[in-house]
């Protein structure tokens, strides 16, 4: 009787069994993006990529142009008429750029080596490891993030010219040896490793020395990748302290160099931007090297239970 009266109430009420729901589940339209859409959005991504690129599209076609061309002409002509690498030649004879070219990777490939370690120590304890003030210093260190460098611009060239380090490469990466972003970024990356494979670690006998590098570094390895990425690019780009820290044209990193064409031939655009292309290429290049190893990191996978 109760199932009779039951089935007579969804009757009268018209209320859905679980048949009825997975009918209507079944004749519900489609809701899978139609190609017209798809074509939409991917058209419009084209469009704010294409916009984005634009600025190194004109810089690559004003490297390219023959020195016939006006490249002030209007309206504006994207591809030159005549291209020519006459330009890079030119930069590459007339100026030191093999030696730029060395002196700015081997100071960013020194920053990021130390400013990764040195940020990776830090950052441990501060994520890992139980002690009294533990929050307070994590602040301190988060906060000087809204510190401008400009502000402490001053007394860090006081302190390196005290130190002696003018006018070498460990002046410049000076600055660079550890930052709060780094800091704050492997925190949060050490954070979401589980638990379960440091305590196997603990168990085996392994010091918090041999857990840091062992089970945590390979655990991180995509938030290293990306923090290297980050410094790398700051120190390739970086014009203003090597600007103040340099003085002989030996020590000149890329962006020194490519702002000293300016003077050199009286501000030829041509020069300039084939100056720019060069200094472009490397950073490029790495990104298009290490952009697979920027994904998230699997490190529960080998937790189980």
């Amino acid at each position: 009787m109760d199932n009779k009266a039951s089935h007579e109430a969804r009757t009268y009420y018209h209320i859905p069994t679980m048949n009825n729901l997975k009918t209507k589940k079944s004749n519900s339209p489609n809701r899978t993006p139609s190609r017209w859409s798809t074509l939409w959005t991917y058209s419009i991504m084209g469009a704010i990529a294409l916009l984005m690129l634009f600025p190194l599209l004109w810089l690559l076609s004003t490297s390219l142009k023959s020195p016939t061309e006006n490249i002030f002409q209007y309206p504006p002509q994207l591809w030159p008429q005549q291209p020519t690498l006459e330009n890079f030649i030119k930069v590459w004879q007339t100026n030191p750029f093999g030696r730029y070219l060395f002196n700015s990777t081997l100071i960013a490939g020194l920053t990021v080596s130390i400013n990764v370690l040195f940020c990776a120590l830090a950052a441990y304890p501060l994520a890992r490891l139980n002690f009294r003030g533990r929050e307070a210093i994590l602040i301190t260190i988060v906060s000087t993030i809204m510190i401008p460098f400009q502000i402490v611009m001053i007394p860090l060239y006081i302190l390196t010219v005290q130190l002696g380090l003018k006018n070498s490469y460990l002046g410049v990466i000076f600055p660079g040896l550890a930052s709060a972003f780094g800091i704050f970024l492997l925190r949060q990356a050490f954070l979401a490793v589980p638990k379960e494979l440091e305590e196997a670690a603990r168990i085996d006998g392994c010091t918090e020395l041999g857990i840091w590098w062992h089970v945590m570094i390979p655990a991180i390895k995509p938030a290293l990748v990306t923090l290297g990425i980050f410094v790398f690019i700051g120190s390739w780009s970086d014009f203003l302290w090597p600007l103040l820290v340099l003085d002989r044209p030996e020590y000149y990193t890329l962006p020194l160099g490519v702002a000293n064409l300016a003077g050199t031939f009286s501000l030829d655009w041509r020069l300039v931007a084939a100056g720019s292309i060069i200094s472009i290429v490397p950073v490029l290049g790495l990104f298009l090297v290490l952009q697979k190893y920027i994904v998230p990191t699997e490190a529960a996978a080998g937790v189980k239970g």
